[in-house]
């Protein structure tokens, strides 16, 4: 075992960490195990509960019924004393967050076998159930371990070997952090958080350091991409603010209203929005994206051929269809692009999304524009679309929601733009004059929209957002592409801002908590039960969603909860009162 300040891995006696005198301690695990060798597999089954581990507590929560199907579920309880970690390191919230995923990586890189598989998650700094620090300095591991057989028999030496020897020893070098690489992630979870605050005092949505490396390696690669080229915004958006450690920071500030991110093809366009949307999660040092910041209430939103959509006012983008049906309570169960996309607009408003990240290319043409051309051969009212265009503006002049849009196919939407960034070889140019000059010049087009009118809210029927409603309580994910919910399956795969399967399996978790908690009781709207959702998951964490089931799960937004519960096909809903 790696030796850490104090050596107290070895002290079980010095540890006041729960009643841990009451449980058998290590070598009787090992012993358990041993005479274990040979028997049936069920008989793993007896080693449920909490063993001392002498630095720990292991507690094995669940166990494998063979060898062939998931991990058993084991968790290491450290108390402050054993954990040893200095108060400095996790003095704050942040510094929590940030030192728990620095822990969960190390203790990833620690682990010697397969057999443990612990979730390190990716570039970002998210509250994680795999590891905890609490603000006492008690440190939780949670992962899986998959425990040896030969066939249906147990291996037993084996196993002894890793839930003895090897699960304890990358735990204990895991904490075993020096105390420059700690304090190098608590000063940089003190600099994003001072930066957020700075953001937004000063009235901006958005703010992108001088420096950032904001291109990817790949599509499944997300470690910035070597040879990149860094990011230096224009003078004329620059922005500056001083943090507790890193000092002055300069960058381009993204200001409220309607920015147009404009250029050729393979310029950068996409790549910007894509760290903007990102900027909502807070990433490790080293990633590029360290000083990337955007409001945390921005929403991607995209267009979702054959989506459900279920009683979502969609009049202010879709009026007078030729089926009659009644948009202000719009449902189908097959989208189309151009419906799909206004209901995601409508249902992240309704959420309380405050900014709108939206990029052409995957975007539905006809509700993004109508040309003059277009307008003078299709009459406005054989038209039921009213195109964003027109909208844009009072969404953000009327009810303060920002938009910021990749556009590199229509001029028209210079017309209503409070900004226009040029992407030309990565590197951005404020246009924003020359773009007014032109829109000055009259196309013919004509606005077919007075304003825009927030939708209507709606209240969710419990019940058909439960698991256990429906036959089996089964929530599993499917990496970030999908979500099985009792026996339902539900596509995310539109849902841009989900960052891994633990994040898909934190979903899951928190809309059937909202069940059982009664924060979604069928009578409060969407919005009172995600402020509700919000207000738990604030308070508890990954602990709430673990009563749920125990797995590896990531604590989610309220849009990302919200978005996953908009796309079941069973979701039944009701008008909210007016």
């Amino acid at each position: 075992m790696t030796q850490r300040r104090g050596g107290r891995q070895h002290r079980a006696e010095s540890s006041d960490f729960g009643d841990h005198r009451s449980h058998p301690p290590r070598h009787e695990l090992s012993n358990e195990l041993t005479a274990l060798e040979g028997t049936s597999y069920g008989r793993y089954k007896s080693l449920r509960g909490k063993w001392w581990t002498g630095p720990a507590v292991l507690d094995i929560s669940q166990v494998q019924s063979d060898p062939y199907a998931p991990p058993s579920r084991v968790a290491l309880h450290f108390d402050a004393e054993a954990a040893d970690l200095p108060a400095e390191w996790h003095a704050t919230a942040e510094r929590r967050r940030a030192l728990a995923v620095l822990l969960v990586k190390r203790f990833k890189k620690a682990a010697e076998t397969r057999d443990l598989r612990i979730d390190a998650g990716g570039q970002e700094i998210l509250r994680r159930s795999s590891c905890e620090v609490g603000a006492d300095g008690t440190v939780v591991f949670r992962l899986g371990a998959q425990l040896p057989g030969h066939g249906r028999r147990i291996a037993g030496r084996q196993a002894a070997r890793l839930l003895c020897e090897l699960l304890p020893d990358a735990a204990d070098e895991a904490l075993a952090v020096g105390e420059d690489e700690a304090m190098r992630w608590a000063r940089h979870a003190d600099d994003v958080a001072a930066l957020r605050e700075a953001v937004a005092a000063a009235g901006l949505v958005a703010f992108v350091a001088d420096g950032s490396m904001l291109a990817r390696r790949s599509g499944v690669d997300d470690r910035p991409l070597e040879g990149g080229v860094p990011f230096a915004g224009p003078e004329s958006m620059a922005a500056e603010f001083t943090l507790p450690h890193a000092g002055t920071v300069r960058g381009m500030g993204i200001g409220p209203g309607v920015t147009l991110i404009v250029g050729g093809g393979f310029h950068g366009k996409s790549t910007l929005l894509r760290a903007l949307e990102a900027g909502v999660w807070d990433h490790v040092p080293g990633d590029g994206r360290e000083l990337v910041v955007a409001d945390r209430s921005a929403v991607k939103v995209r267009a979702e051929d054959g989506r459900a959509v279920t009683g979502v006012d969609v009049h202010a983008f879709v009026d007078h269809l030729p089926s009659g049906d009644d948009t202000r309570r719009f449902t189908t169960a097959n989208a189309s692009g151009s419906t799909s996309q206004a209901a995601a607009v409508v249902e992240s408003l309704e959420a309380g999304a405050r900014v709108l990240l939206i990029d052409e290319d995957t975007a539905a043409t006809n509700l993004m524009i109508r040309d003059a051309r277009m307008q003078e051969l299709v009459a406005k009212d054989r038209e039921p679309l009213t195109p964003l265009v027109d909208l844009v503006r009072s969404m953000a002049d009327d009810h303060g929601v920002s938009t910021v849009l990749v556009m590199g196919g229509s001029g028209d939407y210079m017309d209503v733009a409070d900004r226009v960034v040029l992407m030309d070889a990565y590197r951005p140019e404020d246009v924003t004059e020359r773009a007014k000059a032109l829109a000055a010049r009259p196309t013919g087009r004509r606005v077919e929209a007075e304003g825009f009118a927030m939708p209507r809210a709606r209240v969710v029927d419990p019940r058909s957002v439960s698991s256990e409603s429906r036959g089996r309580q089964k929530i599993r994910a499917d990496g970030t592409d999908g979500l099985r919910f009792g026996e339902s399956e539900v596509d995310v795969r539109s849902v841009e801002q989900i960052t891994d399967h633990s994040m898909t399996s934190g979903i899951g978790l928190a809309i059937e908590a909202a069940v059982r908690r009664g924060w979604i009781d069928g009578k409060a709207t969407v919005a009172v039960a995600l402020d509700r959702i919000e207000e738990g998951l604030g308070t508890e964490g990954a602990a709430e969603l673990l009563r749920v089931r125990d797995v590896d799960l990531a604590v989610p937004r309220r849009f990302e909860i919200a978005a996953t519960l908009n796309r079941m096909r069973e979701l039944r809903v009701s008008p909210g009162e007016e």
